[in-house]
């Protein structure tokens, strides 16, 4: 972390008296007794929706209360009380009274993203961090170096304090996670329960996609996730959303000419940046480019494409459990690695062709070779050692029901 201007310092004083004050009504909600089958979870600091493992999770508990093997109730902390959920999860407006006083009172946590700075977590309560990422080329934690500011370290600091498990899916992960979590605590190497989807229901999310977007159920899709970008390198948090210079008309040209059929491409922006657009600036429309960036579950999109494209984001590595093509497009990566720090992986060491300009991306998408890939990618999955096998939210729940 760089030295920090004074002006940093009083911003970090300031979130540090708010978080303080926070605690104090946590406390004040401890004298109300855990429910022990009660269980709270959020995405993306309440920002997000019903996605991502939380919701694979819920899914596999509320599968078992059908079936007489529970009595767990889940409740869903949301800023946007709008957004969809099944009948059997209730849904809280997440506020600071609401927050303190329905995770004082649950039995587990169940999250992929950090709790908010002054959450009081007390004894008789697991928390289960599934976090939102698994193998990356992004750095997070400390292996930002002196790109990671002092309030974010301070704030994962604060929350892996109170993790009890962090889930894993890969022995890469595992190892990785004491210093891109910073956390020092118990790792289950359960695997992601956001990947089941990709084991299970590919078929079915393939017909549902396309219906619901009017698509032929011949035709064929490339998923483009760009990252999150900015977050919290200054002392305001905010995101940068600067105009996307990929030629999506040069991009369909190429998926057509070498692959065949008709292609579409859907655009998911991170929860983070799409909650804050009311359309992604790209320089070039095509009526083929679909925004499905209010989707709320990115493994499903995954799911029913079939191919993706991204910059750093990590969904690539998830996507490819399906052997599904693969490109990067990193036109900005100098820039990348000066804001965000070194990313984790060489781009020689991925199975994914890397771009700097659309050229190189319209050329690999024209010489992509699939048995080349799927070896490349079988190679990796072995060297860093991804445990993934459509089960993890069995596991998830296996290790919830053995804690009670």
């Amino acid at each position: 972390m760089d030295k920090i201007s004074v002006a940093e310092k009083g911003y970090i004083l300031k979130r540090k008296l708010k978080a303080f004050f926070c605690g104090l009504v946590y406390y004040m909600c401890w004298i109300f007794p855990i429910k022990p089958n009660k269980i709270v979870m959020w995405t993306f600091e309440g920002k997000g929706g019903y996605g991502c493992s939380p919701k694979y999770i819920a899914e596999e508990l509320m599968r078992r209360k059908e079936k007489g093997e529970n009595s767990f109730e889940i409740f869903w902390l949301l800023e946007d009380m709008g957004k969809q959920f099944p009948n059997e999860i209730k849904k809280v407006k997440s506020t600071l009274w609401t927050r303190a006083y329905h995770l004082s009172t649950a039995r587990f946590w169940v999250a992929n993203t950090r709790t908010f700075y002054g959450t009081k977590k007390r004894k008789g309560t697991v928390y289960l961090q599934t976090w939102h990422g698994t193998v990356a080329l992004k750095p997070i934690g400390k292996q930002r170096g002196n790109k990671l500011p002092k309030i974010a370290y301070l704030i994962s600091k604060y929350d892996s304090g109170m993790i009890d498990y962090a889930l894993s899916g890969s022995r890469w992960c595992t190892e990785m996670w004491p210093e891109g979590l910073i956390y020092q605590g118990k790792i289950a190497e359960t695997g992601t329960p956001r990947c089941d989807v990709l084991f299970q229901d590919v078929r079915q999310k393939r017909i549902q996609f396309r219906k619901e977007y009017n698509i032929p159920f011949e035709a064929n899709i490339m998923l483009y996730a760009p990252t999150f970008r900015g977050g919290s390198q200054n002392k305001v948090r905010n995101v940068n959303a600067e105009s996307c210079s990929v030629n999506f008309e040069r991009v369909i040209h190429a998926l057509e000419t070498r692959f065949g059929g008709t292609w579409y491409i859907f655009l998911r922006l991170h929860p983070q940046l799409a909650a804050q657009l009311e359309e992604f600036p790209i320089e070039r429309k095509n009526g083929r480019l679909i925004d499905v960036s209010h989707r709320m579950d990115m493994n499903e999109i995954i799911a029913a494409s079939d191919a993706c494209l991204t910059d750093y984001s990590s969904m690539i590595f998830e996507s490819f459990l399906t052997c599904q093509p693969g490109f990067i497009y990193a036109d900005d990566l100098n820039n990348y690695i000066a804001d965000r720090g070194s990313l984790l992986f060489d781009m020689n060491e991925i199975p994914f062709s890397v771009a700097y300009n659309n050229d190189e991306l319209v050329e690999n998408i024209l010489t992509f070779n699939q048995e080349i890939y799927e070896k490349k990618v079988k190679d990796f999955i072995k060297k860093i050692g991804i445990v993934e096998d459509g089960h993890a939210s069995e596991k998830v729940v296996n290790l919830m029901e053995a804690l009670i």
